[in-house]
């Protein structure tokens, strides 16, 4: 059921788009009408939260079924939901290390005539769990207090005046919530204030909130790159470089199908999001994992003679190598709104070809339709190299991968990730 608008994208972004997804093929197969119809659909899934939460459980640390049994007595302590949703957590049918919690909307919920606005991200948290923080408010009225029940609402197009009583232009209601903090404690005291603002107690869409719960044993992450580090299929004592590792989701679940024997190189080239790296990797208790602040496309290097501690690395130094390329992110759900201009959009082809480029073979992913797909096509004109699909869900994120979808992408990912 929708219940949002479709995504709001710059109109030359969106006319590019849509460019781009009425191509040649498809339309030869279902006709222009049914394409167009595909892609306004497309829109309108972004901007809705996606039917499951996924959750990789770190099973080298603990039996899946008792991480399962952990988080399902951790998340039924929040009072988030009427008393008839009960808490459900499911199997993925064929990825053996994933939990999927149904995200239980849209509700209902009666609006409230006192209002808060968030921006369009902080709405976007809102959907998938989250409480309103104190950074994310834009405006609230006047004489707002501790425990008042408010309406929570995004400003999707992010006009919205920060410090505002009001604002009446384009947002979206997103649930109700009790303020913890007054309007002076938002925004009278002149310096970023932290904390919870608004906590959450009737979200049109319900989905558990995961913050500090079972920290080392549930790793909130989208299946998509989940199902990354299966196709990848590192085995124990081998070397394995993750050229794009930053914030490390995929570098640590790589390092836990290892069982953590081997070695994991992380690289990533903005300094500040090293610490993300290391920060996962000690809160999932792992030692296989290097991280370096590298740029990976200049990883290899016939100078080097010998094994290297760190980056660059001389040919044929890795077993498997995992290229998850800088892309636009337009396919995170939900996202209501996008400011991004075209330039922006585009400029990311490049950079994936170069990245790609800089090693001989490896395994690339790019999980978003409306990448333009240029890393893709360029892609299949390196020779020893396949384009594997792999469909990690049904219509609104819904579904699973079918019984045959991983090994066939195993058998072309041992062929097409070695390096070398």
């Amino acid at each position: 059921m929708s219940v949002f608008p479709r995504i709001s994208l710059r109109p030359e972004v969106a006319d590019y788009l849509k460019g781009v997804f009425l191509n040649k093929e498809l339309l030869a197969s279902i006709g222009h009408q049914e394409a167009e119809r595909h892609f306004q659909t497309l829109l309108t899934c972004l901007s809705h939260p996606p039917s499951y939460s996924c959750v990789r459980a770190s099973v080298h640390l603990a039996p899946l079924d008792e991480i399962r049994r952990k988080l399902s007595e951790e998340l039924k302590k929040q009072k988030c939901g009427s008393e008839e949703e009960q808490l459900e957590i499911f199997l993925h049918p064929s990825v053996p290390d994933v939990l999927l919690i149904p995200v239980v909307g849209p509700r209902c919920v009666q609006q409230l005539s006192s209002e808060v606005v968030a921006g369009a991200q902080c709405g976007n948290a809102v959907l998938r769990g989250a409480h309103v923080f104190a950074p994310g408010i834009l405006a609230c009225p006047k004489y707002m207090k501790v425990g008042d029940v408010v309406s929570v609402f995004s400003d999707v197009e992010g006009k919205c005046t920060r410090g505002a009583f009001s604002f009446h232009g384009k947002k979206t209601f997103v649930g109700n919530g009790v303020a913890e903090k007054d309007r002076v404690g938002i925004f009278g005291t002149g310096e970023t204030v932290r904390g919870v603002a608004v906590r959450m107690t009737e979200p049109l869409y319900w989905s558990p909130s995961f913050d500090g719960v079972l920290p080392h044993l549930a790793f909130l992450q989208n299946l998509p790159s989940v199902v990354v580090g299966h196709v990848l299929g590192p085995r124990p004592g081998e070397r394995i470089l993750d050229m794009c590792a930053a914030p490390g989701g995929k570098t640590c679940h790589i390092a836990a199908l290892m069982e953590d024997q081997g070695e994991v190189v992380a690289l990533d080239r903005i300094r500040n999001k090293m610490e993300l790296i290391r920060q996962n990797v000690e809160k999932l208790q792992l030692r296989s994992v290097k991280a370096f602040c590298f740029n990976s496309t200049k990883v290899i290097s016939d100078d080097i003679i010998g094994n290297a501690e760190g980056p660059p690395f001389p040919p044929e130094s890795y077993d498997r190598v995992l290229l998850d390329a800088p892309c636009s992110g337009l396919g995170q759900r939900p996202n209501m709104a996008s400011t991004w201009s075209l330039k922006e959009i585009c400029s990311y082809p490049p950079l994936q070809r170069s990245l790609f480029r800089a090693v001989r073979t490896v395994y690339c992913t790019l999980l978003s339709p409306l990448d333009g797909g240029g890393a893709r096509i360029k892609a299949r004109r390196h020779p020893g190299v396949q384009h594997v699909h792999v469909d990690a869900g049904g219509e609104r994120g819904a579904g699973g991968l079918g019984p045959s979808h991983l090994p066939r992408a195993h058998a072309v990912a041992s062929g097409a990730s070695r390096w070398g």
